[in-house]
């Protein structure tokens, strides 16, 4: 039978204390009582428990790197935050190990299990598609928070030392739906490409919205982008294919502004005018939004805001400090010449 690794939760568990005095004991901290820390360090002894190299306060020399996965680096959004992340690691004094998992469950667990071995003293995930909705698919982020805390950049996971960053995708894409419908514009196309966490959210404001105004939501109003996230020209065949099916929208909004850029060709092919006779709003408020004429409205989630908090709160997380689980920030919708 394999042998139980002890972890930071037997820890918490026989010395009757919470999982963050016992990452305070590990990280020196000051904050915690000589009682404390010895029934804690007691607890390590008889357990055999051997702590991470982050643990400075037990005399180990911290590695000062943080392990991130990302899906696809070449994917714009997720490169950016990437970039955001090291250089405010790096003012930290930290460095980074960079993995690029792609999709699979199976690779992100070798990803995982990869950076716990280089005995990084924290990881983050990068993207909401690292959070399934099926419980028992997310065990391999439970397990690498019993070593070392886990940062979510825009996925929530309600979880021991696993610590979350988002923007309210949901109130976001709710806002745009009513903005639009308030504009007397009710024939609205979702195009989407992710049921992430994040895209999960997303599709939820909207139809809430279409809701709310007692619109329907069904004859192909949700059009879901099965193929490569960098095909735009595949991207608008499906938006005409949909309209020669004769479903003449009156807006598209966007999960991303790649899809949103889609349907600004389409529109072209089809002799639309963008925004009299079609407005379009992507997300994420990339550069690609200046980079098309007229220029895209763009919902801004406010990805370096999260990246300096996530950033902020690991950094007190790993100085011992008690840390806010959860955090929330408000996107906004940057209105340019593609909506009216």
């Amino acid at each position: 039978m394999k042998e139980h690794a002890v972890t930071i939760y037997d820890i918490s568990k026989q010395a009757g204390v919470s999982i963050a005095t016992v990452s305070r004991v590990l990280n020196g901290s000051d904050n915690v009582s000589e009682a404390t820390r010895q029934k804690v360090l007691k607890a390590m002894e008889e357990s055999g428990y051997t702590p991470n190299a982050f643990a400075r306060g037990l005399g180990l020399n911290t590695m000062k790197t943080i392990g991130i996965m990302a899906a696809d680096s070449s994917d714009p959004y997720l490169a950016k935050g990437i970039y955001f992340l090291e250089q405010l690691l790096r003012g930290e004094g930290y460095d980074c190990l960079l993995c690029c998992t792609g999709y699979s469950l199976k690779n992100r667990i070798a990803s995982m299990e990869l950076l716990i071995t280089k005995k990084v003293d924290g990881i983050i995930l990068v993207g909401s598609n690292f959070v399934y909705e099926d419980d028992a698919d997310n065990k391999y982020i439970l397990d690498a928070a019993a070593q070392v805390p886990v940062m979510l950049l825009n996925a929530a996971l309600d979880a021991p030392n696993v610590y979350s960053i988002t923007s309210d995708d949901y109130t976001s894409m709710y806002n745009a739906a009513n903005m639009l419908i308030s504009e007397g514009i009710t024939d609205i196309l979702y195009f989407f490409n992710s049921r992430s966490y994040s895209g999960r959210r997303k599709e939820a404001g909207f139809r809430d919205a279409m809701k709310a105004a007692g619109l329907s939501t069904g004859d192909g109003t949700l059009q879901f982008y099965r193929g490569n996230r960098e095909d735009v020209p595949a991207m608008a065949d499906l938006l005409e294919h949909v309209w020669d099916q004769g479903h003449h929208f009156e807006a598209v909004l966007a999960s991303d502004d790649t899809l949103a850029i889609s349907a600004l060709k389409f529109a072209v092919r089809k002799g639309i005018k963008v925004p009299e006779e079609l407005s379009v709003i992507g997300y994420n408020n990339s550069m690609l939004t200046a980079c098309v004429t007229p220029e895209l409205s763009s919902i801004d989630n406010r990805q370096e805001t999260l990246c300096q908090h996530l950033t902020a709160t690991l950094m007190g997380v790993l100085g011992g400090n008690e840390m806010p689980k959860q955090t929330v920030f408000a996107g906004e919708l940057i209105r340019r010449g593609t909506t009216r």
